[in-house]
């Protein structure tokens, strides 16, 4: 049996990290896995399986178990997590773990009960869920602690999570199911709609990381793109340059600047002047999208800063709050153990 040094787990949409007590992120893989249709068997998890989406045959699929920032598939998250414990851990086996994971700042108590199972079942002795804006804020080095109003924007793989923070605790939070995959969702759409054109997941991405924009460019990009004509049915290259990106994108960036708009609206007059003078943090990989942050701080007319490791900031902040869980654990964490919640098992 596997045992580990306690880990703080981002365990996102789009990708896992894992950080281990005393090491930082050891692990970063895409949180996909490809399996064998007729008997279960894992074939291949995290960047191998994600080179094989798209390409693979009848009796393999490789999945993504992770939607909207919640278990879509039980089992499967189950097999991918435990995979990902047990590559972290390597031979340094000691006890079973503490275990700090981070959830969507909006989650249903079912969604919650889904992440404690299939982090116990792959593991852990103690969980702690975090709130992912609440985790970045920790790992951007905010000081969450003090009676100060901090706003942070997580845009993850499958959820835009926004807070404003104070005395360790989410004053204010929304949570919206458009994030990084949507962007990728609304690239493929629009080459249909534009171009006559089909690709896919990892070719959205592709352009979504070159060419993708949410404001003006000063100098104009573009890169060419292949896919299947949908009119002849045979291979076609077109070139795409960023302002497309922009019409292609817009009503995604908008719905994310409502969001944080709507978050601000809400927030008491001393929090709303203290992030007017400190303005607001964006982390997560979506946030890498060109132009986002001037998007938001146009709107807003509030300094907008992306964290230097935005793909990292919350993998970062569980960590630090496993480190320093006597700190965290009563106001920014929540604890769950076997003998409240698995009673019976």
């Amino acid at each position: 049996m596997f045992v580990y040094k306690d880990i703080g787990i981002d365990l996102g949409t789009s990708s896992v990290l894992v950080y281990m007590e005393g090491k930082g992120i050891i692990l970063r893989e895409p949180s996909v896995i490809a399996i064998e249709n007729n008997t279960g068997r894992i074939l291949a998890v995290g960047e191998e399986a994600r080179m094989m989406i798209g390409r693979t045959p009848g009796n393999i699929v490789a999945l993504r178990p992770m939607r909207d920032g919640v278990i879509s598939d039980y089992d499967i998250t189950l097999k991918m997590l435990r995979y990902f414990l047990r590559k972290a851990a390597g031979k340094s086996i000691f006890r079973k773990p503490r275990v700090v994971i981070c959830v969507p700042s909006i989650v249903t108590e079912v969604e919650k009960r889904a992440v404690l199972d299939a982090t116990y079942e792959a593991g852990a002795k103690h969980t702690y869920l975090i709130e992912e804006p609440i985790a970045a804020a920790i790992g951007a080095g905010v000081d969450i602690s003090q009676p100060c109003g901090n706003m942070v924007i997580d845009v993850g793989g499958g959820t835009t999570d926004i807070a404003v923070i104070s005395l360790g605790s989410a004053v204010i939070t929304d949570s919206i199911r458009v994030a990084g995959d949507t962007f990728d969702e609304d690239i493929i759409r629009y080459m249909r709609k534009k171009h006559n054109l089909l690709i896919g997941e990892r070719t959205a991405e592709d352009m979504k990381i070159n060419i993708g924009s949410a404001f003006p460019r000063k100098e104009k990009v573009s890169m060419m793109v292949t896919g299947r004509n949908l009119v002849s049915g045979l291979p076609k290259t077109v070139e795409v340059n960023s302002d497309e990106m922009i019409e292609a994108l817009d009503e995604t960036v908008e719905a994310i600047a409502d969001a944080v708009h709507g978050v601000l609206e809400r927030t008491p007059p001393e929090l709303a002047a203290d992030i007017s003078e400190n303005g607001i943090i964006m982390t997560g990989g979506g946030a890498l999208l060109y132009g986002l942050d001037k998007l938001i701080q146009e709107r807003t007319k509030i300094a907008v800063y992306i964290f230097e490791d935005a793909i990292s900031s919350v993998a970062i902040g569980t960590g630090r709050a496993l480190e320093n869980i006597d700190v965290y654990a009563d106001s920014a964490m929540s604890e769950y153990r076997r003998s409240t919640l698995y009673q019976g098992r």
